[in-house]
């Protein structure tokens, strides 16, 4: 069996950690770099640092912090957010990052994530995707039954502040077949409110490809977690709140899910 990965998310806006509920009302968590010594430090298997802002203000990552936050960690490092074309990746994979996450610009560049592989290896592309539920399904193909009826999943850019029409689940297909390594997979109706992932979008998404899933948005609990691996086949997930405020450590997510028979590397 393949070992589950538990990883913590550094959302990042003006050089700090933030944190928000469905990507608005945004609250200040912390220090990055110090969170980030902290989560290697506890045995996280990867970081993830997203500069929220970057897309939408039209500026590129903040690399001088992602330079230092690659200084005190010892795991596999994702950072994305403000990433346009391969110079900005390249600047990024300069400044410590081992992987780059793009959403914004894979949507209104798909051929970008086609070049990022070919010159540093689909191991090095995460295509993120921020999806909400739309209840609206006119001339729509993947409509799935839910608890509150009947939607399909809308992939979202500029960190969640606009729709796109395209569905979620289609988009994954495609950047699948464009060399995308794996997917960060956030759902905005979930996100931060600490009642699970989306279990029926991890588990459609997961079911579409054959590539890692990375869940995110929802985490409350550890339970969370152990739902999202055994009921929709996610092979990491992703959470912030949980861990920035101390509610949970590293290790006692880990350990819980190991009680429940998850593989994972303590």
């Amino acid at each position: 069996m393949i070992t589950k990965r538990v990883i913590p998310c550094l959302d990042v806006d003006n050089a700090r950690v933030v944190k928000g509920v469905s990507f608005v009302n945004i609250q200040d968590a912390g220090d990055p770099v110090e969170l980030a010594k902290m989560y290697s430090d506890e045995g996280a298997d990867e970081l993830v640092f997203l500069d929220i802002t970057a897309s939408e203000q039209g500026r590129e990552t903040m690399r001088n912090l992602v330079r230092e936050v690659a200084k005190v960690i010892n795991i596999p490092f994702t950072v994305g957010g403000g990433i346009k074309d391969l110079n900005d990746a390249r600047a990024l994979l300069l400044n410590g990052a081992d992987k780059v996450s793009i959403n914004t610009a894979a949507v209104n560049n798909p051929s970008l994530i086609k070049d990022l592989m070919r010159i540093y290896g689909k191991q090095c592309v995460v295509v993120a995707i921020d999806a909400k539920r739309n209840y609206d399904l006119k001339h729509r193909k993947n409509v799935i039954k839910t608890d509150k009826g009947r939607c399909w999943f809308e992939v979202y850019i500029y960190g969640g502040k606009k729709a796109t029409g395209i569905d979620a689940i289609e988009w994954a297909k495609k950047v699948e077949r464009l060399g995308a390594g794996e997917i960060l997979l956030t759902s905005i109706d979930n996100d931060g409110k600490k009642d699970g992932y989306d279990l029926i979008l991890t588990k459609a998404i997961s079911h579409a490809v054959n590539i890692p899933i990375i869940a995110s948005g929802g985490c409350g609990k550890p339970k969370h977690m152990l739902d999202v691996f055994r009921e929709a086949g996610a092979d990491a997930a992703l959470a912030a709140s949980i861990f920035h405020y101390r509610e949970y450590t590293i290790q006692e997510v880990k350990r819980y899910l190991k009680r429940n028979n998850v593989i994972v590397r303590l």
